[in-house]
């Protein structure tokens, strides 16, 4: 009996963590379908005005098929994760600089680490 009320307490404690990267993730998608979707997709294989974003965490920079990318973004040397994401969502054009992503940046960091959440979750 005390074995399954540990287990059970295990279980739980563990519990609140998880909603919160599920929250997370949820308002990371809705971040991205208002603010990314335009111009990028989360289908695999799928590029738009930009890249597919499917499968990005861990993807060298400039390596999606069938997009034609900036010559500043393919001689970047990034690899995307967290931390680049981040970086780069923040001011795409300081940190890249001639990159064709018109975008102006994300000042908010709670979105920004909402959307790298659910990047994280776009892959095979």
């Amino acid at each position: 009996m005390k074995r399954l009320a540990l287990a059970l307490w295990l279980a739980l404690a563990g519990a609140p963590a998880a909603y919160a990267q599920d929250a997370q993730v949820t308002a990371g998608k809705g971040a991205f379908s208002s603010i990314c979707a335009l111009c990028h997709t989360a289908e695999k294989g799928r590029n738009a005005i930009g890249p597919s974003l499917f499968g990005v965490v861990g993807r060298k920079a400039a390596t999606a098929p069938g997009f034609s990318y900036s010559k500043a973004m393919t001689a970047s040397g990034i690899t995307w994760d967290a931390a680049s994401i981040d970086v780069f969502i923040t001011d795409p054009k300081a940190r890249v600089p001639g990159t064709k992503m018109p975008y102006a940046g994300l000042k908010d960091a709670a979105k920004r680490q909402a959307i790298i959440a659910y990047l994280k979750t776009l892959h095979d």
